[in-house]
């Protein structure tokens, strides 16, 4: 019998975007994957692109002591069940079920992801929460792998455990990226024009792209003050928006969204399963977030020959190298992020050098089956099974 993968979120949507293809590889290379998460609109979609079973347990995003408790008992039955050799969680919430689970039911390889910390932006009696949280996670687990060095450090930083059980793949990320897949060869031109005259875009528009959720933490109130400031000077300048709003859990502010529904500049298109023909239409990437992990979306951008502007954050100051493939700014400033953008639509000569480095520094750093092979590496040497599963 092949050995059992057991790889947990706590939503199937992380599923679908965090280890894109990523089970299938693992499958070829002799293991049994299973993936586990909570119910979602996501959950017949990730089954098919995955070729992977999916069973759901009740997890939530959100403090929830008795649900959380229900998701544990769950988990530490599926184990009992399914005996995997590995459990290889992500996200926070399916951090602490996966591997306080695991250890409960004997798991030997007990994984953990860790690709950003909402912990970062909370202070007071939930910050000291949540820090107990992380570090009852790293206690079970086995292995600790940040994807991104400046992560790793704040986990080492702030004691959540020691320098032995932490490790950082290869230039990090958490699947890396298929730069084949992110790729304008990949398109058709005609549905690009398209979709520019759907959208109302000119051939001088100037447009900025977001992808990501449309939430307080992402920078969207400071992304959207700038913006607006910078079309009173060129009213060529567009912002497309690439996500859903979750005003329930993280809101940005009621005028911030009525300028985002009202401003004719402003493109909002929702949630997109595939964010290429709208990286492909835009000129460059506008992401000020709080905090990430180790994001996607810069390496997406960056396939498409977008210089990006990011907040000088873990991951972000990883990916993006300051005046070389895009700008970096720091978090939470209107003045910085509208200055970067000004400079972007202004200065044609170091945006055109920005835009030649894009696409090569990605493809160099973090190709994906390169990081597959090094995570496969990983796995194998937990189990002690150098000569191949």
């Amino acid at each position: 019998m092949p050995p059992v993968l057991v790889r947990i979120t706590t939503v199937p949507l992380s599923l679908q975007k965090l280890i894109t293809g990523q089970l299938l590889y693992m499958r070829a290379k002799g293991f049994e994957p299973v993936m586990v998460s909570a119910a979602g609109p996501e959950s017949e979609a990730v089954v098919r692109e995955q070729e992977t079973p999916l069973i759901e347990i009740g997890m939530t995003r959100k403090i929830t002591p008795v649900q959380d408790m229900k998701a544990l008992w769950q988990f530490y039955r599926l184990c009992k069940k399914h005996k995997p050799a590995i459990v290889h969680s992500h996200t926070p919430k399916a951090g602490i079920i996966g591997m306080l689970g695991a250890k409960l039911a004997g798991v030997p390889v007990r994984l953990h992801t860790v690709a950003g910390l909402p912990l970062m932006e909370t202070q007071g009696k939930t910050r000291q929460l949540l820090e107990a949280v992380e570090k009852l996670t790293y206690a079970c687990a086995t292995k600790v792998y940040p994807n991104s060095t400046v992560l790793k450090d704040f986990i080492l930083g702030s004691g959540f455990c020691g320098p032995e059980k932490v490790k950082v793949i290869g230039n990090g990320s958490s699947n890396g990226i298929n730069t084949a897949f992110y790729s304008r060869e990949q398109l058709d031109e005609s549905k690009l024009q398209e979709l520019k005259a759907s959208l109302g875009i000119a051939p001088e528009d100037f447009v900025f792209i977001f992808i990501g959720r449309l939430v307080k933490d992402k920078g969207i109130q400071e992304l959207v003050q700038a913006f607006v400031k910078l079309q009173q000077l060129y009213p060529q300048v567009k912002l497309l928006l690439v996500g859903p709003f979750e005003q329930d859990l993280d809101p940005i502010a009621d005028e911030v969204l009525q300028e985002i529904k009202e401003n004719k500049g402003i493109l909002s298109v929702g949630f997109q399963n595939d964010v290429r023909p709208y990286l492909a239409i835009s000129q460059a990437l506008a992401f000020p977030s709080y905090r990430e992990g180790f994001p996607n979306v810069p390496m997406q951008a960056g396939c498409f020959d977008l210089p990006a502007i990011v907040t000088d954050i873990n991951g972000c100051n990883e990916i993006i190298q300051h005046g070389e493939n895009g700008l970096i700014v720091p978090p939470k400033s209107t003045v910085a992020l509208y200055a970067a953008m000004e400079r972007l639509v202004t200065d044609k000569a170091a945006y055109a050098h920005m835009q030649a480095q894009a696409r090569r520094m990605i493809v160099e750093r973090y190709e994906q089956t390169h990081f597959w092979e090094l995570l496969l590496k990983e796995y194998r040497s937990h189990l002690k099974q150098d000569e191949g599963i």
